[in-house]
């Protein structure tokens, strides 16, 4: 029995890897291409999401991909194809390399910094503080004093 599973689990094993191995060949899809790619028309969408009709810029864009695609061509070949040819704009997302990894990088950083800020701050308003010291009363003078204090004020007031 324990056999039969290895056996089973070997041959679903060497299966996955060979789908796997089999899915990187198969030509890239229009619409895989199309996302990746930014429409120059000024619309700010991809290539698959414009939808001007008379798209000056993503109906020849459109012809081109499939025509890479007819060619035989992968989707990284496509994308050299476009960027050697419009440069690095013409893609949806910067590339992860160079400067463009700032990109990627800052949105993270800035997120990270700000909760920590958040934190400190809820830290700092909610931590215990000592109470301030209980005032000391005032040494209480003797109460022969007080009796000097107010004879003395009432003969001042008596004259």
């Amino acid at each position: 029995m324990i056999a039969f599973v290895r056996v089973a689990l070997v041959g679903v094993s060497l299966s996955l890897v060979g789908l796997s191995a089999g899915a990187g060949l198969a030509a890239p899809s229009l619409q895989d291409v199309e996302e990746s790619l930014t429409c120059q028309c000024g619309c700010g969408l991809t290539v698959h999401s414009c939808n001007h009709l008379q798209c000056g810029s993503a109906l020849p864009l459109r012809a081109e991909i499939r025509e890479q695609i007819t060619a035989g061509n992968d989707k990284p070949a496509i994308l050299a194809h476009f960027i050697e040819r419009y440069g690095e704009k013409i893609l949806s997302s910067p590339t992860t390399s160079g400067f463009n990894l700032t990109a990627w990088v800052t949105p993270f950083v800035l997120l990270s910094l700000g909760g920590a800020f958040v934190v400190i701050t809820i830290v700092r308003w909610t931590r215990h503080r000592p109470a301030a010291a209980a005032a000391q009363p005032a040494a209480a003078a003797p109460p022969d004093a007080y009796q000097e204090i107010l004879e003395r004020e009432l003969k001042d007031f008596d004259r």
